[in-house]
């Protein structure tokens, strides 16, 4: 088991939008998603935050899996790909498909109103 604590550095050079969003799942850990956004699509998610998931891949298989997501993509949708994303051995401690879908909502709401 892990904790995760940091995030995948976002590219300076990036010409798209970036953004920044958090959430705390209720009774849970803090979620926090880095989105860069080209073309009305993420080009790239870093999640991060204190919460726990089990094996040390399913992060990497959260944020390729939102990568490519249209940028109008609601909770919903991004809860459900998320979900998909992960076999059914992955063990999430603090944090859910759904908390993460609000962390990335919040950022690309972010990036959207710069």
């Amino acid at each position: 088991m892990i904790e995760v604590m940091a995030a995948t550095a976002m590219p300076a050079d990036n010409a798209g939008m970036q953004g920044h969003g958090e959430y705390k799942m209720p009774g849970g850990k803090l979620v926090v998603a880095d989105v860069a956004i080209e073309h009305g699509r993420l080009a790239q998610v870093a999640l991060s935050g204190d919460f726990f998931l089990e094996p040390d891949e399913a992060l990497d298989a959260i944020n390729a899996a939102l990568a490519g997501q249209g940028a109008d993509a609601d909770v919903d949708v991004l809860a459900a790909v998320v979900q998909a994303a992960l076999p059914a051995q992955v063990r999430m401690y603090g944090i859910s498909a759904d908390a993460v879908a609000v962390a990335v909502r919040r950022a690309i709401d972010a990036a959207e109103a710069a």
